[in-house]
């Protein structure tokens, strides 16, 4: 399959389960940041959109542990910048129906974590197709070091993603299992 089958399909199995519950565990991911040697404080966050898996509860805790966090903001020519934010802060939606910070601070992550729609066993990822993230990481890692974290229910794992030149690979997979 394609990565155009294999979205299409996955997304319409995430869209059918979409009363399924993610159950965290915060400290895992703590412990990964304190295994990678992750020392600063940003966190590049997203906020649930089309059965994405909802990060909220681990942004929040994030912010009681006094991280920063941060949220992507779509700019032209798929491009996206983070800006700061808080959960107590309103959201403006943009074109694409996705909720966006108001703030106007950019910040870049120390850790981001990824929202996807399909997997691999070797960390490549699927998402929307319109490559934001591989070109925000990208560019990212050009002025620091970004530990990479994505979200995913097991059923999004499939058994080989292609892959090409643009495409990058993510530090770490979280799933329900």
């Amino acid at each position: 399959m394609n990565k155009s089958q294999i979205r299409k399909k996955i997304l319409k199995i995430r869209k059918q389960k979409k009363t399924k519950k993610f159950i965290f565990n915060f400290d895992l991911i703590l412990n990964i940041l304190k295994k990678k040697k992750v020392h600063g404080k940003i966190i590049g966050g997203y906020y649930p959109y089309n059965y994405e898996i909802d990060i909220l509860q681990i942004l929040e805790k994030f912010e009681q542990k006094r991280f920063i966090i941060t949220l992507p903001k779509i700019k032209k020519d798929f491009q996206m910048n983070f800006f700061q934010w808080s959960p107590k802060d309103p959201l403006v939606v943009n074109k694409f129906g996705i909720p966006e910070p108001f703030s106007k601070m950019v910040k870049y992550p120390d850790v981001l974590l990824v929202p996807l729609v399909a997997f691999d066993k070797n960390l490549n990822r699927i998402g929307y197709g319109g490559g934001f993230y591989d070109r925000y990481i990208r560019k990212i890692r050009k002025r620091k070091k970004v530990l990479t974290i994505g979200f995913a229910y097991s059923f999004q794992k499939v058994k080989n993603i292609p892959t090409g030149n643009f495409d990058i690979k993510l530090d770490f997979i979280i799933t329900n299992k």
